[in-house]
Formats: structure tokens, sequence, C-alpha cells
């Protein structure tokens, strides 16, 4: 009896002593919350909406007030009253005693009021200083000296599976802390708010709920590592999929919103694709990593620094692109006017290129158009493409055609389409660029028999795409 009562008493002191381990592997949080909280703040804003009252012309609407005046009538419920007051809540927190606080462009975005809510309750107008939406961060300013605040720490540092923690205010439940784990560094979101690929996101599990926008993702030292921005759910809540613009992002743009008011972002001028399994054996790389330039735009700084159609970008100052996402991130950290060296894998050879940085909003809107299109066009469609060199063409026997890189979707693999496929003409329209692709591809209809021209092994033949409803 005594030897079983003395492994049990063995037993439960392993127990014991297991979780004692388990509890000190744990972080505890409660010192970091402490030091940090009073620089989070509430942020809610007014906006003013025009109200429709049912009239398309102002005439129209002043002939019915003359006349519901004219007998003694009031006015219906609305009619006085052409503007209703909207609003919003967000987060933010304070970078600077005298008042600097960062929050999200979509907390802010033409707002009327922006009023700040401390920790300790006292409330601030805020004036804007300055907002940029290809981010989603903006700069606010409130009147006060002494302010509580947090440090930005080092994007070097944060790696996959440390802990963090998020304070915010979600669903209007002020001063809420939540923690977890970065799950991923570097993931792109493609065409993020409609303005191209210019942040790459902390993903992390903790739980970020609306309202949270804004507010600051801490690391254990309690320095700033993101900034908390939006999440993947189909119910509008955590799913544990969040999304946090990283510090090096924020500090850079937030720096340009305080000296100038505006951001200015580097550009390169290329349409670039990912670096397919058949293009890095023909290239004779490692693996398929790099940026693909499908097209270089005339005039632009890639081209004044001889960039050329099927070059793979696998550097940018130092700095390894291992998906055709990480390059625009790169390229828009760089200020215009900077020269940079860019690595490239061209014929199988990797050299290095100069550029001088161009500006990105000095480039035309068709231009930015036809770049942005063409990725939407190759989801559509279920494959990418890229150009033929003239050199091609000429082996070929060719005036035109496009090579079909890599499929990636049902649409192309049910119409039979393969990697190295030539297409030639597109719904009797001939592939002679990309633009023209994206442009074709984007008006197609969809749930009706689309005609391919395709070479195939020296052989020319149609081939039939279908683009289901969505």
């Amino acid at each position: 009896m005594k030897t079983v009562l003395a492994k049990i008493y063995l037993i439960l002191l392993s127990l014991s002593l297991s979780a004692q381990l388990f509890a000190q592997v744990l972080p505890d949080f409660t010192q970091l919350v402490e030091n940090t909280a009073p620089a989070i703040v509430n942020i809610s804003t007014r906006t003013t909406l025009a109200q429709n009252d049912g009239f398309t012309e102002p005439q129209d609407r002043e002939e019915f007030e003359e006349f519901l005046r004219l007998f003694g009538d009031r006015l219906p419920e609305g009619l006085d009253r052409p503007e209703r007051p909207s609003a919003s809540l967000g987060s933010g927190f304070i970078i600077s005693e005298d008042g600097y606080i960062v929050t999200n462009h979509h907390v802010i975005d033409g707002a009327d009021e922006i009023t700040i809510t401390l920790n300790d309750q006292r409330q601030f107008e805020a004036q804007l200083i300055g907002s940029d939406e290809r981010s989603d961060l903006a700069l606010l300013k409130i009147s006060s000296e002494g302010l509580p605040t947090v440090p930005f720490g080092n994007i070097d540092d944060v790696k996959v599976g440390q802990w963090v923690l998020a304070i915010g205010s979600p669903f209007n439940l002020s001063h809420s802390v939540a923690a977890g784990i970065v799950s991923y560094v570097g993931r792109s979101l493609p065409q993020f708010n409609g303005q191209g690929n210019y942040v790459s996101f902390l993903q992390t599990d903790v739980a970020i709920n609306p309202g949270h926008s804004g507010g600051p993702l801490f690391n254990l030292e309690g320095e700033v590592i993101g900034v908390n921005s939006q999440i993947f759910s189909n119910s509008g809540g955590s799913i544990g999929l969040s999304f946090a613009i990283p510090v090096d992002v924020a500090a850079n743009v937030i720096t340009q919103l305080m000296n100038t008011g505006n951001v200015a972002r580097g550009w390169m001028g290329v349409a670039i694709a990912n670096v397919t399994q058949d293009q890095a054996n023909r290239f004779n790389l490692a693996t398929p990593s790099g940026a693909f330039v499908d097209r270089v735009v005339p005039g632009g700084p890639a081209d004044g620094a001889g960039f050329q159609a099927s070059d793979i970008i696998v550097s940018y100052n130092g700095d390894s692109i291992r998906t055709s996402a990480d390059l625009p991130y790169h390229v828009g950290l760089s200020m215009p006017g900077d020269e940079v060296e860019i690595g490239v894998v061209r014929n199988g050879q990797l050299q290095t290129i100069s550029m001088i940085v161009g500006e990105l909003d000095s480039v035309s809107t068709q231009d930015q158009l036809q770049l942005s299109n063409l990725e939407p066009a190759q989801q559509r469609l279920g494959f990418t493409v890229s150009e033929l060199s003239e050199q091609e063409l000429n082996e070929l026997d060719l005036s035109h055609g496009l090579r079909i890189d890599q499929v990636t979707g049902d649409v192309a693999r049910q119409a039979a389409l393969l990697p190295g496929d030539l297409i030639l003409m597109m719904s009797n329209v001939e592939m002679l660029s990309l633009d023209i692709f994206a442009q074709t591809a984007l008006v197609l209809p969809e749930n009706s028999p689309i005609p391919l021209l395709v070479e195939r092994d020296g052989e020319q033949s149609f081939f039939t795409l279908r683009i289901p409803l969505e």
C-alpha cells in the first residue's frame, strides 16, 4: 500500500512541476498592458452625408416646398434636413508626447469631425495631418502635452511563432486586450485597397474584430511591430486570420506624413508575375522564386535602366525577392530619385542592374490601369501569360502571340490549356500585347463559349474557354 501511495505522490509531484514549468513558458502580459495601455486611444468620427429626399433637381424640391407653404402644410420629415450624421469607430496609438496619433486611413476617411478619447477618458478634437490610402495609414494630432507614448520596434526582429498582443476597441469595447502569435511574415494581399500591393502584412491569429482597426500590435518588449488593419472573415468576426501593417511601412509613411503631409512612393515600371517551375528550369534557377517581368513600361525607370521582358528579378537593393508580390513592397519603400541595385537573371545568367527609382504618382492613370489589370485578367481565365521576345517570334515564324506560363485555375484546365501554349487570338482579338490580353479578358462574357487560337508544338488549333457565372 505504501508503495502505491508513493507512486501516486510522485506522479502528482511530477504533474505539479510540469504545470509550473508550463506556466513559466507562457508569457505574462500584465506589465506590458500596464505600460502601454495609457497610450492607446479610442477614435470616433462624425461624417455628414447627403440625404436622398427623392428629388433629382433642386428646382423640383424648391417648387414642392413652395406648394406646401402656400397651403400651410409642414414639410415632410427629412425635407428640412437634407443632411444626416454618420459615425464610425476605431483605435489608434500615441507616438509623441505632444499628441501625434497613428490610426488607419479607413477609420477616418471622409470624416468631418474626429474625436479622440484617451485611456483616462479625456476627449480631444483631432486634426488630420495626413492620410495614405495605399498603406491604409493616417496621422492625427491633438493639442496636449506630456502624453504617454509607445515606441516603434524593428521589423527584422519579428519571427513567425513569437507572442504578440493587440489593444483596441472591438465593437466599441475600449481598451480590450487580445494575444496570439505571428502566423506569417510578409503576407501579400494582392490589390490591397484597390491601390496595388505596397504592403507586406504580418499575419497573426490574434482575435481582431471591427473597432480594432488602427490599434497597435505589440511584441513582448512593448514595442509596436504593426498596425492592425483588417481580417479575413465570412461573418465579420475574428476567425484567426488577421493582418497588421508592418512597422517599417508604418514608420516610412508616418514620417513622410509628419514632414510633408503626403507620401511619395518609388515606381519601377514593370508588369510582373510569379516565376513558374518551367521558367525556373529554362533559366537555370534552383527554385521558382523571383519576379518574372512580363512587360516593361516604355519610358519608365526600368526601361531607362535596360530591363527587358522575360528578365527575372531575384533581389532589390540587397533584399531577396521570393515572389512577384515582394517587389512592389520594396520598390514602394524606396524614395523617388534613389539609386538601387537590382539582381536579375537574364538568359540563365545573374547580373546586377542599377536603376534610378521613379515616383509612383507621376505615372499616368492609363499606365497604372494597364499594369493593375493584368493580374485580375489572369486570375479570371486561370492562367498566367508573358510576352514573347522578338527573337522568339522570329524563331517561331510568328508576328505576335503570348506564352502561357502557368495554368492556375479551373477555367484553363477545363479548356485543356497547358504551360508553353502560345495564344495567338482570343475571342477574335489578336494577342499583340499584355495590355490587349488584359482588356479583352476582363470583358469576356460569362457562361459563353470563347474561342482561343492556340499554337502547340508547331500546330495551330482552336480551344474553347467558358467562364462560369459568378
